[in-house]
């Protein structure tokens, strides 16, 4: 009996335990301040979330080389005016080779030397509900390493010109960069929301896009191009020459002019696009019409749907304005007469007979009269 006892009793303990070291495990994995934070980044085993629990202001940039997951729980984590590192990195948060996971959730990122956000030959980072502006040299970096978009919204980044998502490759990394798009990129500016940059170091680069994601980074000959859902270009840049860019659709980009719309949008080199696809990203006013689609803007040549588009192409649609038409006026048929449909009594031949009665008894009389007095 005393045997059972001890063996429920040391199963309420173990099971007392269990309960009790999450706890501590969670309260060493939460952050108020640059010090808590960098703690519990270097006390986590792999792939433990950090969860922030204050506004945090880093004056140093911070270096992950393992699987950390940081949610910011809507907070922000602002670079401070008094940076302290004088060392070449001065990236907010780095992911660093091959070991290096790093996912942001739930978190904004403001103000810095250098980059929000980098991840460093062959490291990863994920960003999952993330804003960054502010930072000078530019919001993320692909520095030979992995970058996977789930929800990221860019401000404004850089000095004299935007610069949102770098793809680079440093004289010291060995691996070559890559982008995944699984989910949502918006930008305050659509100047160089994605860009390739030029160095020596980088040759090729890797763009990937899941059947899920809404906005996509494609390529065409020389550009790679942000486009929303429905292939609309919402931004453009140049890729160097030297420069070879692998994605899994090669793009060319339909310009259609129409009256002072310009509508861009993209579509898979060699294949033939439809009259209707054209006239889906043109918006008409109610007397508006068009007439055709032609290669020039004198509408002289009508462009041609049945052949493959093998390079970026312009389309000119033609409108006209139609003339509104006035309905005619309904011709008024004159009513028509309404018949009396109310039953006869008889009174009014009784009334008839009864006067002819009087005047034919009265003309009797009279005569009777004169006849007398004769």
């Amino acid at each position: 009996m005393n045997k059972t006892i001890k063996f429920i009793l040391f199963l309420v303990a173990i099971f007392a335990i269990s309960l009790i070291v999450p706890n501590f495990s969670k309260a060493a994995t939460t952050a108020t301040d640059e010090s808590s934070l960098l703690s519990a980044i270097s006390s986590v085993s792999d792939g433990e979330t950090i969860t922030l629990q204050n506004n945090i202001t880093v004056t140093a940039p911070i270096v992950i080389q393992k699987e950390v997951i940081i949610d910011g729980n809507g907070y922000t984590i602002t670079g401070s005016s008094d940076w302290t590192s004088t060392s070449g990195n001065q990236t907010m948060f780095t992911a660093q080779l091959s070991a290096g996971k790093l996912t942001l959730k739930n978190v904004n990122l403001q103000n810095g030397p250098k980059y929000g956000v980098q991840s460093y030959d062959g490291a990863t980072v994920i960003l999952n509900n993330v804003s960054i502006t502010g930072f000078r040299y530019g919001g993320v970096l692909a520095n030979g390493g992995n970058v996977e978009i789930i929800d990221l919204h860019l401000g404004y980044n850089g000095t004299t010109a935007n610069n949102g998502i770098e793809i680079a490759k440093g004289a010291s990394a060995t691996n070559n960069p890559t982008l995944t798009m699984n989910g949502v990129l918006t930008s305050d500016t659509t100047e160089n929301v994605v860009r390739v940059a030029e160095n020596d170091s980088l040759t090729e680069f890797t763009i990937t896009n899941t059947p899920n994601t809404t906005n996509k980074v494609v390529l065409t000959d020389n550009s790679i191009v942000l486009t929303d859902k429905n292939n609309n270009v919402v931004a453009e840049s140049s890729v160097p020459d030297k420069v070879t860019g692998n994605a899994d659709e090669q793009k060319v980009i339909v310009t259609v002019i129409a009256n002072e719309q310009e509508i861009r949008f993209t579509a898979n080199e060699g294949t033939m696009i439809t009259a209707d696809l054209v006239s889906s990203h043109i918006v008409l006013e109610d007397n508006e019409k068009i007439d055709g689609y032609y290669t020039s803007a004198d509408y002289t040549t009508e462009f041609n749907f049945n052949e493959a588009l093998n390079a970026d192409t312009t389309i000119y649609a033609k409108i006209s304005t139609v003339e509104a038409t006035v309905p005619e006026e309904p011709v008024q048929e004159p009513e028509p007469e309404v018949k009396d449909e109310t039953p006869k009594t008889g009174v009014e031949n009784y009334l008839g007979l009864a006067v002819l009665t009087i005047i034919l008894a009265l003309t009797i009389i009279v005569g009777m009269k004169r006849k007398e007095q004769n």
